[in-house]
């Protein structure tokens, strides 16, 4: 007898989510196109209000997460020859603006509990050169940013925070993207709040940099064809903040849900990792005690992981690996020279995988991960 064919299980399920809002979406991309307010339509300033009230401070949309990062060089004024400090397990991105502008990326190592830039290093990496620091708040939760914040102000150094993956996740009660001088986020579709395409925003208290900001990303315009600064064509389209204002009404919502799947997989896995008795060593996510995550991922550790990958695969259940090479192993960072190793970045690489992670996995596909990961690893 045939084995009935399981439902497929999405990594993210933008199309579920499409199900709870449809209405609404459409309206709002039918607004757009009617009104054919297709460049700085009204739908970008109410979604940057309203972004900003939920952060605490200003926030300045634009076309994409890694044009967020360039732009923050760009008001910060960052020179060829200045060192940036940036984790070294992270998305390219973070490293690769640092490059575009002529400054040095120097790779920090993480912790190996948050995967987070790990303070205790950082401060080692400074020296004459140094001006300025990326943390990345990675899968969902923050960095460090009391201990990091400290560091840079002893050393008089700016702090950007890399929140692509951790919009909506708080430290020690404040927000995500609004504890440094300023800070990025993404809404590349995968994100916990994705737009249908690519969008990002630029966070800052600093009014002056905001304004600073603003005219970067519309061509260094201060006024219609009066360009007072060197900038780029970096504008969040129209119809892209239309459909994040669609669904920032059930964001928080989304963020609950998340987090009880993330517990569902904890609770349900837990078992396999205290079995590991060997060198597998397998290893679940842990939250730090005073951040609450987003769960951008799911994400394990296993020695054997691109085997437990292949059953997982063969069963129907999709994996991801972020991130598979360290920064500094990066081909493209290659004319820096030989980089000093970060040990606990590269045994991640090795290591890491990232299971389904949504707002609408149900209990029993959830069950149907958990199972089929504990069978993997034994």
């Amino acid at each position: 007898m045939d084995t009935p064919k399981q439902e497929n299980i999405e990594f993210v399920d933008l199309a579920a989510q499409l199900e709870q809002i449809k209405p609404q979406m459409q309206q709002a991309i039918w607004e757009v196109v009617e009104s054919t307010a297709f460049i700085r339509g009204p739908q970008v300033d109410r979604l940057e209000q309203k972004l900003g009230d939920y952060v605490g401070v200003q926030a300045i949309g634009c076309a994409s997460g890694t044009d967020a990062l360039m732009i923050a060089l760009m008001a910060l004024d960052v020179k060829p020859g200045d060192q940036i400090i940036i984790p070294d397990f992270t998305f390219i991105a973070t490293g690769e603006v640092v490059s575009l502008l002529g400054a040095v990326p120097v790779f920090c190592d993480v912790d190996p509990v948050t995967y987070n830039m790990d303070p205790q290093i950082l401060e080692s990496l400074i020296n004459e050169k140094t001006v300025g620091i990326i943390p990345v708040s990675i899968f969902g939760q923050c960095a460090d940013f009391d201990a990091i914040n400290a560091i840079a102000g002893t050393h008089s150094l700016w702090v950007m925070e890399d929140g692509a993956q951790s919009f909506g996740a708080e430290y020690k009660g404040q927000k995500s993207c609004s504890m440094t001088t300023v800070a990025t986020t993404s809404f590349f579709p995968a994100k916990p709040l994705g737009c249908y395409g690519d969008g990002g925003a630029v966070f800052t208290a600093d009014n002056q940099l905001a304004d600073k900001i603003r005219m970067i990303l519309n061509h260094g315009q201060s006024q219609r064809y009066v360009h007072s600064l060197i900038g780029v064509n970096a504008r969040l389209d129209t119809i892209q903040a239309a459909v994040l204002l669609a669904k920032l009404p059930i964001f928080d919502q989304e963020m609950e849900r998340r987090r009880w799947v993330a517990s569902e997989y904890t609770r349900l896995l837990g078992q396999a990792e205290a079995a590991a008795e060997d060198g597998g060593g397998f290893t679940l996510p842990q939250v730090a005690s005073f951040n609450t995550s987003v769960w951008a991922q799911y994400t394990l550790q296993h020695d054997k992981r691109d085997v437990i990958r292949e059953k997982l695969q063969e069963k129907g259940i999709p994996t991801s690996v972020h991130y598979p090479v360290p920064l500094h192993k990066q081909p493209a960072f290659g004319y820096l020279g030989a980089q000093p190793d970060c040990p606990v970045t590269s045994a991640l690489s090795d290591r890491v995988f990232s299971i389904p992670m949504h707002p609408y996995l149900t209990e029993k596909q959830i069950e149907r991960v958990a199972t089929a990961v504990l069978e993997a690893v034994r």
